[in-house]
């Protein structure tokens, strides 16, 4: 089985915003070949805003994505076609921490007007995972990578750095959702 491990980043405020209201910016991703890897590509692409195209002081310090980043990128219907393209027609289960992105980008389908393709519905919340196999709280991604002690590699909040991030906890992860089927 081919897994995709995305992460997406997020127009965001300091107060706390429904999903609907936020609009996806950058979107990371990282194919692994089956459950133990090895990662067979990477999909990185920031996503202009049109709801609220001016990122907020927050966001930009959040996530380090400037203003220009998003101001030069594809609309989200340009940049989602580009990631379901590179994702393939194969089979795949897609894989995120947690479930936002999942509900992040069905309500950006639904604000373009775009189907949510099918093969996005196979999905699995690799936080809530985690927090069952080692028996602990679900918890964030950098305090997921210091209890395996993994390193946090690139920049916390950047789509495509997360994803790499979440893929290197997937290796652990994955392989024994596989045995247990």
């Amino acid at each position: 089985m081919r897994y995709i491990i995305v992460d997406l980043e997020a127009t965001c405020w300091e107060v706390r915003t429904a999903t609907e209201q936020m609009e996806t910016i950058e979107i990371g991703a990282v194919a692994l070949a089956s459950a133990a890897g090895p990662a067979a590509g990477e999909f990185a692409s920031f996503v202009r805003p049109v709801a609220s195209p001016q990122l907020s002081d927050f966001c930009r310090q959040l996530t380090s994505i400037e203003q220009r980043d998003v101001d030069g990128a594809g609309y989200f219907w340009e940049v989602f076609a580009a990631f379901v393209e590179w994702a393939g027609e194969g089979q795949f289960t897609w894989c995120s921490w947690g479930g936002y992105d999942l509900n992040q980008l069905r309500a950006d389908c639904r604000r373009h007007g775009l189907d949510f393709p099918a093969a996005f519905e196979r999905h699995i919340n690799l936080k809530r995972e985690f927090a069952r196999l080692n028996g602990v709280g679900r918890c964030g991604l950098a305090a997921a990578l210091k209890l395996k002690g993994l390193p946090l590699i690139g920049t916390h909040h950047r789509g495509i750095d997360d994803a790499r991030n979440i893929a290197a906890l997937a290796l652990g992860i994955l392989p024994v959702l596989e045995e247990e089927l």
